[in-house]
């Protein structure tokens, strides 16, 4: 059977076909230059060698046009070409908050993925198709790499840290998962498969799974085993922040600085809680940092998450 003859893998996905035109433009506009350059410089070469007779009489001294030439024209198409990379950067990595999270950490060597609805999977990440989805990302170890080539995305996962990445499945069908980043002897095992499933089928397959909590009721039954209630409940004695809706929201901090809480700003306000001061509160919260692991801590960020109820867009 012959297989047709591919320079780069099938695209599974929006930002692989806009990235896939990027490169080519690229390429051939710094293609093009360097043509150029050439071809002048071999004519050059072949017309004024020694022992050519052309005249060296009278050298051009002025040439404003075309210096302006070629120097605004290139610079203008390369500026386009660094403007539509930051576009597609840009819808990559900035949280879509229209995108259904997916759940990732990565250890040696495996990916352990979690569903909002409290699916598990390992080694397999069901997407629907046509639907733009968030994966978040973590390393319960060491650095590892989420790379899936279809997609034309890689997006590292750092221990201590949430990265997220941003894409909407194209095409049905299954692609392959790798680990981009060496992350110990057996890294090379450390692949996956991403399957994605038309949006019904998808939803059959989410809602076959294991009867288990999902992540926002793990993360509430979380969220009071370790006592988080006992402060941050709304009928609590204790001056704590208001928690609900939280994800998105601007915070006011106690140095002046203003920033939009993400899964990286939770997780810091739970280990590292001096951190980020939220102004008007005393840093009275204890870290617990070595209590609580990596899934806990995405269930209880899932939890916040699902438990706003109000629309206040900015409180301290």
């Amino acid at each position: 059977m012959s297989v047709p003859f591919r320079l780069l893998p099938l695209d599974g996905a929006q930002s692989a076909t806009r990235l896939d035109s990027l490169a080519l433009c690229l390429l051939l506009l710094t293609g093009v230059v360097a043509l150029g350059v050439l071809l002048l410089m071999i004519v050059f070469c072949v017309r004024y060698r020694a022992a050519s007779t052309a005249s060296r009489e009278h050298p051009p001294a002025k040439g404003r046009l075309v210096e302006i030439s070629w120097t605004v024209i290139p610079m203008l198409l390369f500026l386009v070409l660094y403007a539509w990379g930051a576009v597609d950067y840009v819808s990559l990595y900035r949280p879509d908050p229209a995108a259904t999270p997916v759940f990732v950490v990565a250890k040696q060597w495996m990916w352990k993925a979690e569903h909002r609805n409290g699916r598990r999977e390992v080694g397999q990440l069901h997407l629907p198709l046509g639907r733009p989805v968030r994966v978040v990302l973590t390393a319960q170890d060491v650095i590892h790499s989420f790379f899936v080539p279809a997609f034309r995305i890689k997006q590292d996962a750092v221990p201590g840290r949430y990265t997220s990445i941003n894409f909407t499945p194209s095409r049905a069908g299954e692609y392959q998962l790798f680990c981009a980043e060496f992350c110990g002897t057996e890294h090379s095992t450390m692949t996956g498969k991403i399957v994605v499933m038309p949006p019904a089928e998808y939803a059959q397959w989410l809602a076959a799974g294991p009867r288990q909590p999902g992540m926002a009721a793990r993360g509430f039954a979380l969220f009071r085993s370790y006592g988080c209630s006992g402060c941050h409940a709304a009928g609590s004695s204790v001056h704590a922040p208001d928690l609900s809706n939280l994800l998105g929201r601007r915070v006011h901090l106690q140095d002046g600085r203003v920033l939009t809480a993400d899964e990286a700003y939770v997780r810091d306000s739970i280990l590292v809680p001096r951190k980020d001061i939220v102004a008007g509160y005393e840093p009275i919260m204890p870290s617990f940092a070595g209590q609580i692991g990596e899934e806990d801590l995405l269930a209880i960020i899932e939890y916040i998450r699902e438990s706003g109820h109000d629309q206040p867009t900015e409180r301290p």
